[in-house]
């Protein structure tokens, strides 16, 4: 007997549900990096950085990321299409002096990059470093600009450091200096000042530090080191409590971490040739109060939650969901063609 119409229904309805939860379960994630550029995993394969030391994201050029060499370069900056891994933009930087040992660059508030000239292999010996700023530019493309240069020394003397953040909503920049047993995080003036120096004093105790970066909207700071990375809320101009484990990616020479544009991932970087920047789900930084943490990369109630996190546990969800469906129908057809 033909299947009665609301049979046929009931089956093109399943089968729609099994596709999709089939197109979950096997590829987790992509619908959801290709609605968000810049938030998968890449390689980056520009001969030319070959000592990826720093990362940014871009906020005006979707996918694309901001790099440079630690040293032996030049005034150089490069952008990087993730999509491709291929570069987009060299920057020429003029107006300054040769760079000596560039750690670190951030995107502020302002839509200027800072570029962090910051690293003292010599244990701390010098008694100023440097940050350079130019404006993030427009169009995509080799380019020579005049950048500002600011003098930095530390309240507490001089250090090494490898990190260097500009806050998002107050554009306030911090440095993390990299000590095995004493590093700390410096704030700056209010406002960098060209003309004299601009004393960096210490607020807070960091641990092991390469790199760090503010997520977009300024609530957390993520620290990362060789070996281990922590996110920590911010409040009030500083970092509270002792953070969130981050599952950072081994990685050989880990040197640097940013947020994607949209502040739903990590991206991690190392220095070597063809060097490659993994993408990590971002946590949410934990609570002040110390209430229970949720896993990496889950949503903020997953401690408490008994449900299946991750696009695979969903995919799961909607694939037995699809399969009772088909199920159903097959019992419905069967049953009406018996009458």
């Amino acid at each position: 007997m033909r299947p009665s119409l609301p049979s046929a229904a009931a089956l093109a309805a399943a089968a729609t549900a099994l596709a999709a939860a089939t197109a979950l379960a096997v590829l987790p994630g992509t619908a959801y990096a290709a609605q968000s550029p810049g938030t998968s995993s890449f390689t980056i394969s520009d001969p030319r950085i070959k000592e990826s030391s720093g990362l940014a994201a871009s906020r005006i050029h979707p996918g694309v990321y901001w790099t440079h060499n630690d040293s032996d370069d030049g005034p150089y900056v490069y952008a990087v299409d993730s999509a491709t891994g291929s570069t987009v933009a060299r920057v020429t930087l003029t107006g300054i002096g040769r760079p000596r040992d560039v750690e670190a660059i951030s995107l502020g508030p302002d839509g200027q990059l800072y570029v962090g000239d910051i690293g003292d292999n010599r244990g701390g010996t010098w008694d100023h470093v440097w940050i350079y700023r130019f404006q993030e530019p427009r169009q995509l493309g080799d380019v020579t600009v005049k950048a500002a240069q600011f003098t930095v020394r530390y309240e507490d003397g001089p250090r090494n450091a490898e990190s260097l953040m500009v806050h998002p909503v107050t554009g306030r920049v911090y440095i993390a200096s990299k000590d095995e047993s004493r590093g700390g995080l410096y704030e700056g003036p209010a406002q960098l000042s060209a003309g004299a120096d601009n004393v960096f004093r210490r607020v807070a105790d960091v641990p092991w530090v390469t790199d760090g970066a503010f997520s977009p909207d300024g609530s957390r700071l993520t620290l990362r080191g060789y070996f281990t990375a922590r996110t920590y809320p911010w409040k009030d101009g500083r970092p509270v409590g002792e953070g969130e484990r981050v599952d950072a990616p081994w990685q050989g020479q880990a040197e640097s971490v940013t947020y994607a544009a949209d502040g739903s991932t990590l991206m991690f970087g190392s220095e070597g040739a063809s060097s490659r920047v993994v993408a990590v789900p971002a946590a949410a930084a934990p609570s002040p109060g110390g209430s229970a943490s949720p896993q990496p990369g889950s949503p903020p109630d997953a401690a408490t939650s008994q449900e299946p996190t991750g696009s695979f546990g969903k995919g799961a969800l909607v694939l037995a969901g699809g399969l009772a469906l088909v199920f159903a129908a097959k019992r419905l057809f069967r049953r009406r063609a018996r009458d």
